[in-house]
């Protein structure tokens, strides 16, 4: 047998051994950081292998000694009798707001949950272990309190990881594990989108009531070391209280109210200020010349499209009867002006076609539409200035003497028949037509026969061309009355015309007013609202 293949002997078995324990300490001591701690051993094995034993075993014993089945049971209240209450110290610390679900009433929160309570069964001697002071146990290895959201809106009541419990020699276990809650949430929508929510997280045990264990707050206010601020929402106040039932005494729970106030800017620039548009076009209704056909089609359209913006509300807020929301009673309010604006310009076109055949104009709707309410509106009538009124006093259609110049006709008619039952001269010659003619050849050859004489044929002449001049008077007069008649309907139709000139420029001014007045009489509402907030004063506005 050759040298190296035989077996050692003990000693070198043992250094052997020795040398590589030495080398996996060492390097066990290198990854894990705790070289500083635990000095390095020697060369001789059974010190080696004592101190190793008793670093690795301290914490190992502590364990098995207070989580043994002979003395901790985790099912267990830890109370020393049952007369005793457990305290349990909480607070919530908001790390997020995560959403807000307005039509579902949900308020969706990351949080952590802050739980302390003491436990005599998990109580150990420092010195007796190596001087350990701190344990980081499986919180679900030692009895545990069960506080739960009592108030959520998803059925999950606990909470979503079960962390480590950290306890202390004195008995002292100190638990932190996060959630995520879904908490109900009862939505105010009357100042929307201006509104303050006042959402409730109402924590209570699962299991046991208050004669068994008692709930402290460790703060009167949330924490928000940790938080994440959000796009939609400012954190006004995180005050919390302690709630018990004087008529119950097993009732206790801790409630946190989450006093949030809406940033009012998204909605600001994607409804209200679109709103605020589309109704000023109404403004544009009364505008328009009453012959223009696009009258009543912009009406209708702004009507359509803020029935449109009517439907985007109702699928953002709840569908509460309780109140009415602020830009729902704005988009109602300008709704019902542009309904107004609707009729309005019906009855405008009404009497803009109106004329003297089917409508009468009293004399009050004169002196108010045509007198008074112009000059109350500052309007002045097209046409009314002299120039233009010159050329119709000449006409005598419009004339009031025109009666006058009638007569005056008349009386020239009346000399002319004068002139012809005298003896003619030589420049005193009138014309006679081939029917006058051919209806006096008898008077004629009466004349040539010697009867009659040269009088009674111009007498017969002269009352022939009395008949037809009455008829060409008759004629003249049908044609000046006609025209008067035109003139005077036409005048009249103006009249209507400018009447509803002016119901356009009233209803104008009279919209301008009531949209400006009710656009701020509603907006400005949240700015004089109050809420009944505790003071947050630890923290203050975030």
């Amino acid at each position: 047998m050759r040298r190296e293949d035989k077996p050692p002997s003990g000693n070198e078995a043992e250094l052997r051994g020795n040398a590589h324990q030495n080398l996996l300490l060492r390097t066990v001591l290198l990854f894990t950081g705790t070289g500083s701690g635990f000095p390095l051993p020697d060369r001789t094995g059974p010190r080696l292998h004592l101190t190793c034993s008793q670093a690795e075993n301290a914490e190992e014993r502590l364990v098995n000694y207070l989580l043994g089945p002979e003395r901790y049971n985790k099912l267990i209240r830890p109370a020393v009798n049952k007369s005793q209450q457990v305290t349990i110290s909480i607070q919530v610390s908001l790390s997020q707001l995560i959403s807000v679900n307005e039509r579902e009433q949900i308020m969706t929160t990351n949080l952590w949950l802050f739980q302390e309570w003491n436990d005599y069964r998990l109580r150990w001697d420092p010195d007796k272990y190596e001087g350990i002071k701190k344990l980081r146990i499986p919180s679900k290895l030692i009895w545990l309190p069960d506080i739960v959201l009592y108030n959520n809106a998803d059925g999950v009541y606990e909470v979503s990881f079960y962390c480590n419990a950290v306890v202390s020699n004195t008995g002292d276990i100190f638990w932190l594990p996060p959630a995520i809650y879904k908490s109900a949430c009862a939505i105010e929508v009357q100042n929307f989108p201006f509104d303050q929510q006042n959402c409730t997280l109402k924590f209570r045990s699962w299991t046991y009531d208050h004669t068994e264990v008692d709930l402290m707050l460790t703060s009167d206010f949330a924490s928000r070391d940790d938080f994440t601020p959000s796009g939609e929402w400012d954190i006004v106040s995180l005050p919390g209280r302690k709630n018990e039932d004087p008529n119950d005494i097993t009732y206790l729970d801790i409630t946190y109210d989450f006093v949030i106030k809406r940033k009012p800017l998204f909605y600001t620039i994607n409804l209200i200020i679109p709103c605020v548009l589309i109704t000023s076009l109404a403004i544009l209704v009364f505008y328009l010349p009453s012959d223009c056909r696009q009258k009543m089609t912009l009406c209708i359209s702004v009507l359509l499209a803020l029935t449109v913006f009517l439907l985007l509300i109702s699928k953002i807020v709840p569908p509460t009867s309780l109140a009415v929301p602020l830009i729902g009673k704005y988009l109602m309010f300008t709704m019902v002006l542009v309904t107004f604006s609707i009729v309005s310009t019906v009855c405008v076109l009404n009497v803009h076609h109106r004329s003297p055949s089917t409508h009468f104009m009293p004399e009050w709707a004169k002196r108010i539409f045509l007198v008074r309410l112009p000059t109350f509106l500052l309007m002045r009538r097209p046409g009314s200035s002299k120039a233009r009124h010159k050329p119709r006093q000449k006409d005598p259609r419009k004339n009031p003497n025109s009666k006058n110049n009638f007569q005056s006709m008349a009386g020239s008619w009346q000399y002319s028949r004068n002139r012809l039952s005298g003896i003619p001269t030589d420049s005193d010659s009138f014309y006679v037509n081939e029917d006058l003619a051919h209806r006096c050849c008898w008077k004629v050859g009466d004349i040539s026969d010697g009867g009659g004489g040269l009088s009674d044929f111009q007498r017969s002449c002269a009352d022939q061309r009395d008949a037809d001049l009455d008829e060409a008077m008759e004629g003249v007069r049908y044609i000046a009355d006609h025209m008067k008649t035109e003139d005077d309907d036409e005048g009249i139709i103006q009249d209507w015309k400018y009447v509803a000139m002016v119901i356009d420029r009233l209803f104008l001014w009279i919209f301008i007013l009531v949209c400006v007045v009710g656009t701020l009489g509603l907006f400005m509402q949240p700015l004089f609202q109050s809420y009944n907030t505790a003071d947050d004063s630890e923290y203050g506005d975030f």
